[in-house]
């Protein structure tokens, strides 16, 4: 996706492991027309780098904090990124 408007790498806490959390965020995100990539953490937490249009990596942001049925989420971190390489498509990492 070229042209992304803005790059995101969240980091979300709770039970979010083992819930089917990073098939449901590649879902959400390919929904959106977002590129990027989520993993799970050895600490038990999923981080996701997110970017495209500002509005879509927001809407992206608040369904996070939802997540899918079984998920319970406590926090969740947002970090700024410059807007770097081109992401294309979203991926399951580990």
């Amino acid at each position: 996706m070229a042209g992304h408007g803005r790059e995101v790498r969240a980091r979300v806490y709770g039970n979010v492991q083992g819930v089917g959390f990073r098939i449901w965020v590649r879902d959400e995100a390919t929904s959106l027309g977002l590129a990027g990539w989520v993993r799970n953490e050895a600490d038990g937490s999923v981080t996701a780098q997110i970017a495209g249009v500002d509005e879509a990596v927001s809407t992206m942001i608040e369904r996070l904090w939802k997540g899918p049925s079984g998920a319970s989420v406590s926090r969740v971190d947002v970090k700024e990124l410059a807007t770097g390489d081109a992401l294309v498509g979203f991926r399951i990492v580990a």
